[in-house]
């Protein structure tokens, strides 16, 4: 029965059992269908559920299987043993289950389970203090270029020692080993990890202490990696000491839809994954179950193309569909207009907003659009607006941080005058220097108000839900009393906090511990995608990489100009060429109906006009699947340029 509705490629993965695995999933072929029933199955065959581990990359796609692995196993009436709270298996992303992993063992790194978790932000405030601390000008040595380097090591599974070693007499390189040691005793001091140390940590936990790997290697004896082509060298070596014993590892991936390189990716994981485990099965996922005909056509066309790569043709039983719309622009307003009209055009024909996607190849690319969208008065949302990135929320997560974790001194520097409270910057060198009794009376009363406050909060925190814990830092903090004025601005923040209040009640089930460790973790842990609000019925608005596990009824994929996109600013002529052609995929495979492809012959890019040509990408697309397109008559124009005053010229 729980094999009903899978093809027949799905249900030979669904079936295999022990050894190793490899599901190459094309777009829209139901992977995660596919997993979750594997899943099932090998709870169905006798195996504990907690001995089954699944791991991905974002929050979104960690929830949406967990969710699907719970349903499948409360639905069916055939499993023989109750399901309960704990007894499901782990579905996480990798970094969770870093997080997971180091909070277990502590003690054995000489941490709290408290542990901070430093964002970019902490990241590069940390290094800044790292390089006035050798009298090196920031200016000359730009934090964010040096925490790149380090976090590129990191994803290379390469530690600060290794690289030490290897650095030898090179200028720059020896400043970032310097860099890079002062950084790690900041994040020893505040214990804290930065977020590439969730991996390389656990990696060298892992590798460091026999005992412990065997501890997770028995624990999860059956192991699932999804978006497999997207891993890096740290993940994949987390991957391969989790399943070595065992080999019990299914990976699933699209080596066509790695697009990630320049974060890391390493496409080599999954096309060498055969050499590695020489008893895999390879299994072929080819039927979209997402797209039209014409849409699949093209994309074959596009992907074909390339040479790096695990040969697959997608097919489906869906129509045949409308033929691809090309709309050439004179300059990127008038591309604007065409798509906000024709986004307006569809919503009033019955599309809903949020089944439309705008995908551009830069961020830059959103201005123009957001302008004409907001004239039109179409409602549409950017992809990319963090909610935890928001002040006011940083604010009280910062609290709740540094009350739990009392070295988190990036936490404190950051609330200990939200609102003001007259402690200055030499005040809160002398608390972190440890020399409070230098200060006056008057500062050490003020002081000692602040640290009773963190106390009142973590006392909360330890024995109320997460919800009112919130709450009481919201009132005990002043920052309420600071936002409740008739400043429109201040009232929103509020409103955002407020929204964390709801937020963290989806933790109130679990232990005042549980629930207020994962809170933080969560919100640390949050990417791009995580944050759409699907409630909202918009148009989306998101570069081709943010659009990634996602799918639309209508796609428009703009600014196809050679230069932009595929975009010349890569340095391995032939891999990113490569890269490129995967991304223009991955955006054509989103959809499921219909596709408008864009350019503009002139594009104003940092201020000066340049005159481009046409994709590559377009031309590589046949005309028997491609009808050329313009703007819905005169009188469209003109009644825009007159009510908005939006310039055509």
């Amino acid at each position: 029965m729980h094999l009903k509705g899978l093809n027949s490629q799905q249900k030979e993965a669904v079936l295999h059992k022990d050894g190793p695995l490899l599901i190459i999933a094309g777009a829209g072929a139901g992977k995660t269908k596919t997993i979750t029933h594997r899943i099932l199955n090998l709870i169905k065959t006798g195996e504990r559920p907690e001995s089954i581990l699944a791991v991905t990359f974002t929050n979104k796609a960690a929830k949406e299987m967990k969710e699907r692995v719970k349903d499948l196993l409360d639905k069916d009436k055939e499993i023989n043993f109750p399901i309960h709270t704990n007894a499901y298996p782990y579905v996480a992303t990798f970094h969770a289950l870093g997080v997971k992993i180091l909070k277990e063992n502590a003690r054995v790194l000489n941490t709290i389970r408290h542990f901070k978790i430093f964002d970019r932000n902490d990241s590069n405030r940390a290094i800044k203090d790292a390089l006035k601390k050798f009298d090196y000008d920031p200016k000359q040595y730009p934090p964010k270029k040096i925490l790149s380097i380090i976090s590129k090591q990191k994803g290379d599974a390469v530690s600060l020692k290794m690289y030490e070693e290897n650095v030898g007499n090179s200028y720059f390189p020896k400043i970032v080993a310097q860099v890079w040691r002062e950084y790690e005793e900041i994040l020893k001091k505040e214990k804290a990890f930065d977020f590439d140390d969730l991996l390389l940590k656990t990696v060298n936990l892992l590798e460091q202490n026999q005992n412990i790997l065997e501890r997770y290697q028995k624990n999860w004896k059956y192991i699932h990696i999804d978006e497999y082509q997207d891993t890096n060298k740290v993940q994949y070596k987390l991957a391969n000491l989790l399943a070595c014993k065992h080999s019990n590892v299914c990976v699933v991936g699209d080596v066509d839809q790695n697009i990630y390189s320049w974060r890391g990716a390493d496409i080599q994981n999954m096309l060498d994954f055969e050499k590695q485990y020489k008893q895999v099965k390879t299994l072929l996922l080819e039927e979209n179950y997402r797209s039209t005909k014409t849409i699949l056509e093209a994309s074959n066309r596009i992907i074909k193309k390339n040479k790096n790569r695990k040969e697959k043709t997608l097919f489906t039983n869906n129509k045949d569909g409308e033929n691809i719309s090309l709309f050439s622009a004179y300059n990127e307003m008038q591309e604007a207009q065409f798509v906000a009209l024709k986004s307006k055009e569809l919503i009033e024909e019955g599309i809903a907003p949020k089944d439309i996607a705008v995908l551009y190849r830069a961020n830059f690319q959103s201005r123009i659009l957001e302008e004409v969208f907001l004239a039109l008065d179409i409602p549409y949302q950017v992809l990319g607006v963090r909610f935890f990135e928001r002040k006011e929320v940083k604010d009280i997560l910062a609290f709740l941080s540094a009350a739990l974790n009392e070295d988190s001194i990036s936490d404190m520097k950051r609330i200990i005058n939200v609102p003001a409270r007259g402690i200055g910057k030499v005040t809160l060198l002398k608390i972190v220097e440890g020399r409070e009794n230098e200060l006056s009376p008057k500062m050490q009363e003020k002081v000692k108000n602040f640290k009773l406050l963190l106390e009142k909060i973590k006392e909360v925190a330890e024995t109320k839900k997460p919800s009112e814990t919130i709450k009481f830092i919201l009132k005990e903090s002043g920052i309420e009393a600071m936002l409740k004025t008739k400043n429109e601005e201040d009232l929103e923040r509020l409103e955002n906090i407020k929204e964390l209040v709801t937020l963290a009640m989806r933790y109130d089930k679990l232990t005042p511990e549980e629930g207020i460790g994962k809170l933080l973790e969560d919100a640390a842990l949050q990417s791009d995608q995580d944050e759409l609000k699907e409630e909202k019925n918009a148009v989306r608005l998101m570069t081709v990489h943010a659009s990634k596990g996602l799918e639309f009824g209508t796609v428009f994929i703009t600014g196809l100009e050679d230069g932009l996109f595929p975009h010349t600013s890569m340095s391995d002529e032939k891999r990113d060429d490569e890269e490129e052609r995967r991304l223009f995929y991955v955006a054509l495979t989103r959809a499921k109906k219909k596709v408008f492809l864009t350019y503009a012959s002139v594009r104003t890019i940092f201020g000066s006009q340049t005159v481009n040509l046409p994709s590559d990408f377009i031309i590589d697309i046949e005309d028997d699947l491609i009808d050329e397109v313009t703007l819905d008559g005169e009188a469209s124009e003109q009644s825009i340029t007159k009510e908005y005053l939006i310039d055509f010229d």
